[in-house]
C-alpha cells in the first residue's frame, strides 16, 4: 500500500528527490471518556488504522497537499505565509494548524513541502482521524527540520492546534495515544499530569470489536464546547466549598458531599459523569491487571449508562447498537466511544461470539435504523513513526 501511494505522490508532484513515509494511528478509548479535559484518566489504545504521509521537501515557500481521500479536491497549494484557518483550505486546517503551533513555540519553518495524505480510518467514526493527522504532521515537521520535540510534545502541539487553531476544545487524550501508542498495550493516562503507564491488554479468548453506526450528527463540535463549558462552570462551583483543582480530583463520595454547591441541575449531572467516569477508569485497568475481564466488562456498561443519561452524548442509533450488544450472549461490555452524537461502538466479545456479534446486530441495526453498520474486529498498534 505504502508504495501504491508513492506511486501516486510521483505522479502528481515528480519522482525526484528525497521521499520520507511516515504513519500515526487512529484510537480507540477502552474507558474513560470526556474525562481528559476534567483532569481525570483514560484508558485509549492506537490502532492499526490510521493515517499515512508522504513528503518531500521543497526550496521555496509553498505548501502542497493532496488526499487520496479527497481526490475531487486535487492538489491544495498554500504558503506557509498564509498560516491562517479559513473554510477554503477544508481538511488541510489540520496539517496548517499544527505547523502555525510550531512556529508559535519558535520553531520556524524554513521551506515548503510537497504532501500526500491517506487515511483508512474510516471518516466521522469517532476513531481520531484528526488527531491521527495532526501528530503526522508532528512527526513529519519534526524529522524533516530537526525539530527538538519528543512524541509528548507533538500530542501537545496537536492539541493546541486542535484547540486555538481549529477551535474544537478537545482534550489530550486522542492526540498522546496516537503518539504514544504501544502495540497490544493500552495507556492509562492521568491527563492531570500527563503521567502514564503502559497496560498490556491480555484478553486471551476475546476480541475487540469496533461497530460504526455511520451516523455523525452535525452538533458534535458546539456540543462538546458546551459539555466542556458546563463541566467548568460546575468545577468553579464546587471550588467555592472544597479544595480541589480538577473534577478528576475527587471520589464519588466527595462529589456526592458537595453535589448541591452546583447550581444548575444539568453542570451537575455532566460533573457527576466526569466525576464517576473517572473513578470507572481507574477501577477497570486495576481489574484488567488483575485478569478480572468481567469487571472490566461491567465498567464498560456503566460508563455507557453514564453518557447516555448523565453526560447526553450518546445517541438513538448508538443506543441501538450498544442495547443489542448487551443481549448477545459472549459480549463482555459495550459503550459509545469518541466524542459522541454518533460514531462507534466499542465491544469486547469473546472469540466464539465475533460472527454472530456481527451479523445479528448488522442484521437488526439494518432493520431498525434503515442503513448497515461498518464493523472492525482491531488490533492494537504502535503509535506514530517513520516508516
Amino acid at each position: 500500500m505504502v508504495q501504491k501511494l508513492i506511486e501516486k505522490f510521483k505522479e502528481l508532484y515528480g519522482a525526484e528527490g528525497e521521499i520520507r513515509k511516515y504513519f500515526a494511528p487512529g484510537r480507540v478509548n477502552l474507558i474513560g471518556e470526556h474525562t481528559d479535559y476534567n483532569g481525570g484518566h483514560v484508558f485509549p489504545c492506537a490502532l492499526t488504522i490510521g493515517t499515512y504521509g508522504i513528503v518531500r521537501s521543497r526550496e521555496d515557500r509553498t505548501i502542497r497537499f493532496y488526499s487520496v481521500n479527497f481526490e475531487k479536491l486535487g492538489v491544495i497549494e498554500t504558503s506557509l505565509d498564509d498560516l491562517v484557518p479559513s473554510k477554503e483550505a477544508g481538511w488541510t486546517n489540520y496539517p496548517k494548524g499544527v505547523m502555525w503551533a510550531f512556529e508559535k513555540r519558535g520553531m520556524k519553518i524554513p521551506y515548503g513541502l510537497d504532501v500526500l495524505i491517506f487515511g483508512d480510518i474510516p471518516n466521522g467514526s469517532g476513531l481520531s482521524s484528526s488527531a491521527s493527522l495532526e501528530v503526522l504532521t508532528g512527526l513529519f515537521l519534526k524529522e524533516t527540520y530537526g525539530f527538538d520535540v519528543s512524541m509528548v510534545d507533538i500530542a501537545l502541539i496537536g492539541q493546541d492546534s486542535e484547540n486555538n487553531f481549529n477551535g474544537c476544545n478537545c482534550g489530550i487524550m486522542d492526540q498522546f495515544a496516537s503518539a504514544m501508542g504501544k502495540k497490544d498495550n493500552a495507556i492509562f493516562l492521568d491527563t492531570n499530569t500527563l503521567k502514564y503507564e503502559y497496560a498490556p491488554v491480555v484478553l486471551e479468548d476475546a476480541k475487540i470489536v469496533i461497530t460504526n453506526s455511520k451516523v455523525k450528527h452535525s452538533l458534535v463540535d458546539s456540543a462538546y464546547n458546551d459539555r466542556r463549558n458546563e463541566c467548568e462552570q460546575a468545577l468553579k462551583e464546587l471550588q467555592k466549598v472544597v479544595d480541589i483543582k480538577t473534577l478528576g480530583d475527587l471520589t464519588e463520595e466527595e462529589f456526592e458531599a458537595h453535589k448541591d454547591a452546583i447550581q444548575s441541575e444539568v453542570c451537575r449531572k455532566r460533573a457527576k459523569h466526569a466525576v464517576y467516569e473517572n473513578q470507572r477508569a481507574i477501577r477497570a485497568v486495576q481489574a484488567l491487571k488483575a485478569g478480572e475481564i468481567k469487571t472490566f466488562g461491567e465498567l464498560m456498561n456503566a460508563s455507557h449508562v453514564s453518557l447516555r443519561d448523565d453526560y447526553e452524548v450518546s445517541c438513538e442509533e448508538i443506543d441501538i447498537l450498544v442495547d443489542l450488544a448487551w443481549k448477545i450472549p459472549g459480549v463482555i461490555g459495550s459503550r459509545i466511544t469518541g466524542g459522541g452524537f454518533g460514531g462507534c461502538t466499542v465491544s469486547i466479545v469473546k472469540n466464539d461470539a465475533v460472527d454472530t456479534f456481527i451479523s445479528s446486530i448488522g442484521k437488526a441495526y439494518q432493520e431498525k435504523v434503515g442503513h448497515d453498520a461498518e464493523f472492525y474486529v482491531v488490533e492494537i498498534g504502535d503509535g506514530g513513526h517513520v516508516i
